[in-house]
């Protein structure tokens, strides 16, 4: 879930990335990791952009990871065979705060050979350098900031700044899962419930990894129940008390059931309507 927000960020902002990354707002377009004859399962996190003087190849990780040394510089190696000329530039970007040792590895040494890359820790990157650029925005939670709280509530004004509604969404979205990583699911629930969020082709597509995916951070279950709570109290405001039936039948409706009675139950006005909708 995590990489694919990122790659979706990185794709769609690489602008913001490369100033950020390579202290130059340059535009850059990607590469398929599989024309570097690389395996699908290591190409899975793998984010490649080019321009025509320089490659930049990132990693997006929650965890520290052992492999990863050799993993940058077998990347390097393909990318210099295949890109001789242009400057690569490589970096290891670590998203939840650990005191892991795995997340300070920059090099790859063997008694013959070192490679060196980047890492960024991004909890000690100071909070103002995710809240200059659109494409950042969904980072800002994850920074040096102590409170985090008030810091999704900076990102959310100028996310409800954008005009364009679905560039809104999306980053409502990103913005909405990456936090789930340092904040509770309670804080950031009235976010999730934005009907610009439901919008979002990108939640959406999380939404259709499936369950097992989503557990992962333990937004998915949460957003279910929030939702379902929130339907009922208005079915309730709307229609008065619902049988035990109906209320049983709502409780066990699909987060995207419910997601759409949301919506629909506003033009409802008698218990009929509910049951007509269920049918």
């Amino acid at each position: 879930m995590i990489d694919n927000i990122s790659k979706f960020l990185i794709e769609q902002y690489s602008t913001d990335f490369a100033a950020w990354l390579l202290g130059e707002a340059i535009a850059l377009t990607t590469i398929n990791p599989t024309e570097l004859n690389v395996e699908l399962i290591r190409a899975d996190s793998v984010m490649l952009l080019q321009s025509s003087q320089i490659i930049l190849h990132t990693e997006f990780q929650t965890v520290g990871d052992e492999t990863m040394p050799f993993r940058m510089a077998d990347y390097y190696l393909r990318l210099k065979r295949k890109f001789p000329e242009r400057d690569i530039q490589q970096v290891v970007i670590y998203l939840k705060h650990t005191s892991s040792d795995l997340v300070r590895q920059t090099s790859y040494q063997t008694p013959v050979m070192t490679h060196q890359f980047r890492v960024i820790r991004i909890w000690e990157e100071p909070v103002e350098v995710f809240l200059s650029t659109p494409g950042l925005l969904p980072y800002a939670v994850l920074s040096r900031a102590t409170d985090k709280a008030r810091v999704l509530a900076q990102v959310v004004r100028k996310l409800e700044q954008i005009a364009d509604s679905r560039e809104q969404s999306n980053l409502v979205a990103a913005t909405s899962i990456l936090a789930g990583l340092e904040l509770t699911e309670q804080t950031i629930r009235q976010l999730m419930r934005s009907p610009v969020m439901r919008e979002s082709t990108m939640y959406q597509a999380i939404l259709r990894e499936g369950e097992e995916r989503g557990l992962e951070l333990g937004l998915i279950e949460g957003r279910t129940a929030g939702e379902r709570e929130l339907v009922l109290k208005q079915l309730t405001r709307k229609l008065g008390s619902l049988s035990p039936e109906l209320t049983a039948t709502v409780s066990n409706l699909t987060l995207e059931r419910l997601e759409a009675l949301a919506e629909d139950l506003l033009d409802f006005t008698s218990a009929a309507d509910l049951e007509s909708w269920l049918d």
